[in-house]
């Protein structure tokens, strides 16, 4: 059915109109008339004008396009509004964009009497045989999602059941034919596409957040500091899904409240201060937040919108040096003391976070003998001047550093290191009544062991530092742990009062060790400890003895071997071994028993024939071979014992009971140890 006549010479009339009054005024880039309302006609006809749409950008209109939110119209050139196509249902609502390089706005056109876009549409086959009918498969009627459409057999009309969806799916592929009354194919099938018209029902989506971006303080204007971009799910082929951004809000909002720019078609966000304003230092926060609108309709009034925040923060860069607060400071030290003498205080007005805040400081004079060292306080930011080598008052009571301070991170080129990076370090030293010293401490001194009593040793010397206060010395035993020594307090001689032994317990390693006391005449006194080392050579003092003291034999034993002796002595070679081993024969038979030398240590006793069941003693000499030698008489206790089956009777009540077999395994085990 045509539109009705009157109501196209309506919409023209007051086209025409608009235009002519237009004439007198200035300019206004957009569309003349922005909304527009026409009643719903029976069936939009293909290439029929619909109204005239009139669109200018005062500059000519170059390059003029126009988008319908509808697939089924478009405008001409002349601004006509026409159908693709033959069209029955297109919705409530219409919309136009126009668009130049220079301008571009939105049309609304407003159907009376339009639906929603659920009706059907009509499938036409004049030459379909009487009593057939028509069917539709595919998916959205018997495919998933089921009965989305249905189709009236006899007319051939496919409705909607329910809304449809163009963001779950967009296009549906469907099939059409003719059955006869047993279901079979008379005609077809013949492909059916259905095309789901966009609304605009998604709003922009931030899904990329969270935002934040990062710009150095005192960056150039139009510095790109990130993008965002949003989503929207609308087809990407009309304005619908077509974003502007802009920023709607900026906290803080000093020292301009608009900091920031961003490009309405690509969401790149920009610096637009000068870089004077954009100083870290002076911001009264280095932290900004943007909220961000995200509009589609290509940003129109009608457009939807979603929100999101973008964080930025101005980052430090190194354009303060550090400096002192004071070009001199003074520190008092004890002599003999080391520690944290003074800690030096810096202002820097950069991000404390960062490389461009944390101090570094050198001593760049007045340290030849890396007596100082100072080192930064990482919560603080001081400098912590120690001294790590013990100052001494009577070499130098006064002491004058040259400090620099430095940052971490380089400065910027504009920015140098001035007077004020530099400090001057006064440290007065106290004088302590420092202890006398032993010299040399140890002290050594070799002597032999049992020297005579009041013999002298050595004498002791040591110094007191404080050589300005001339004060005396005097001198005690501190540690003497046998008590053999004495010590003059006067002059420092040291004697012995006992015999010095070397095998004391007291010696270690033929060494022994005692401690000496040096005592100045101060007020307080002061005291410094020696230690003297003596080492005690060996003489021949100890003689050698023997092991074991007891063996035991059988009565009747074939073997007349009884025990392996051996022999030790606390003395050092070679006042020890070889032994020279012996039967003190005055008291023993000579037919009866022999001793053998098997090595330097050891030596054999035997039997030259059975004994009865008895206790024998038998005197062994063993002599070592120092000069003079000494000799040493033990006696062997061998108990002569009766073995019958296996069982051991010596008849000795507490003796222990061992055949003569196994005391020559367990001597000749010892022996084979050495």
């Amino acid at each position: 059915m045509q539109p009705t006549t009157p109501l196209v010479l309506c919409v023209l009339l007051s086209q025409v109109l608009l235009l002519t009054s237009a004439e007198d005024l200035d300019c206004t880039p957009g569309f003349q008339q922005k909304l527009f309302h026409i009643n719903q006609p029976a069936e939009f006809i293909e290439d029929q004008a619909i109204l005239n749409l009139t669109f200018s950008d005062c500059k000519g209109n170059d390059k003029l396009h126009y988008e319908v939110s509808s697939p089924y119209f478009k405008v001409n050139n002349d601004g006509s509004l026409v159908a693709l196509r033959n069209i029955t249902a297109v919705g409530k609502t219409l919309f136009v964009h126009a668009r130049t390089p220079h301008a571009e706005d939105m049309a609304e056109l407003v159907i009376v009497g339009g639906k929603d876009i659920r009706g059907s549409l009509q499938v036409v086959d004049s030459d379909r045989p009487e009593g057939s009918k028509f069917r539709l498969t595919g998916k959205g009627v018997d495919q998933e999602p089921k009965g989305i459409f249905r189709i009236n057999e006899n007319t051939g009309s496919v409705s909607v059941t329910r809304n449809l969806d163009r963001e779950t799916i967009a296009t549906y592929q469907l099939l059409v034919e003719t059955i006869d009354v047993n279901g079979r194919t008379l005609e077809g099938p013949v492909p059916l596409e259905v095309i789901v018209i966009d609304q605009n029902d998604n709003r922009p989506i931030f899904r990329e957040g969270p935002y934040i971006g990062h710009v150095m303080e005192g960056s150039p204007t139009g510095t790109t500091v990130m993008r965002m971009t949003a989503f929207d799910a609308d087809d990407p082929a009309t304005d619908n899904a077509l974003l502007r951004y802009n920023i709607r809000q900026q906290t803080p909002d000093k020292p301009s409240p608009n900091m920031f720019y961003i490009d309405p078609e690509k969401g790149d966000i920009v610096t637009v201060v000068s870089p004077a304003l954009l100083d870290r230092e002076t911001l009264e926060n280095p932290k900004y937040e943007l909220i961000i609108e995200a509009q589609d309709m290509a940003g129109l009034d009608v457009g939807l919108t979603g929100t999101a925040t973008a964080t930025i923060m101005i980052d430090d860069k190194n354009d303060h040096s550090p400096k002192f607060t004071k070009k001199e400071f003074q520190a008092t030290v004890e002599e003999g003391a080391v520690g944290v003498i003074v800690n030096l205080t810096v202002e820097d007005k950069d991000d404390p976070t960062t490389g461009a805040w944390r101090a570094a400081y050198t001593i760049i004079n007045g340290n030849p003998g890396q007596s100082f060292e100072i080192h930064t306080n990482p919560q603080s930011n001081e400098g912590m001047l120690s001294v790590v080598k013990p100052l001494d008052y009577e070499i130098s009571a006064f002491h004058t550093l040259l400090i620099k301070v430095e940052n971490e991170d380089p400065l910027v080129p504009d920015v140098s290191y001035g007077p004020s990076s530099t400090a001057t370090v006064h440290i007065t030293v106290l004088d302590v009544n420092e202890g006398p010293v032993f010299h040399p401490d140890p002290m050594m001194v070799t002597k032999q062991e049992h020297i005579s009593v009041g013999s002298v040793l050595l004498t002791v010397n040591a110094t007191d530092p404080d050589s300005l206060q001339h004060q005396t010395i005097r001198y005690s035993v501190y540690k003497d742990p046998a008590g053999w020594l004495n010590i003059n307090p006067i002059n420092g001689t040291v004697d012995t009062t006992a015999v010095l032994d070397r095998e004391s317990p007291f010696v270690h390693n033929s060494v022994y060790t005692a401690l000496f006391l040096a005592i100045d005449s101060g007020d307080p006194p002061a005291t410094g400890t020696g230690t003297l080392l003596i080492t005690l050579e060996d003489v021949n003092d100890n003689a050698p003895f023997i092991y074991p003291t007891v063996a035991e034999v059988c009565d009747d034993a074939k073997n007349l071997s009884v025990v392996i002796l051996g022999a030790s002595d606390k003395d050092l070679h070679p006042n020890t071994d070889p032994f020279k081993f012996e039967i003190h024969k005055p008291t023993v038979p000579d037919k009866v028993w022999k001793i053998s030398k098997i090595n330097n240590t050891h030596a054999l006793v035997s039997l030259l024939q059975n004994l009865n069941k008895a206790n024998y003693h038998l005197p062994i000499m063993v002599t070592d071979s120092g000069k003079p030698p000494m000799t040493n008489i033990t006696d062997l206790r061998v108990q002569v014992c009766s073995c019958k089956n296996s069982k051991v009777d010596c008849n000795t009540a507490g003796a222990p009971h061992f055949s003569a077999t196994a005391v020559l395994l367990l001597s000749f085990f010892s022996l084979a140890r050495l």
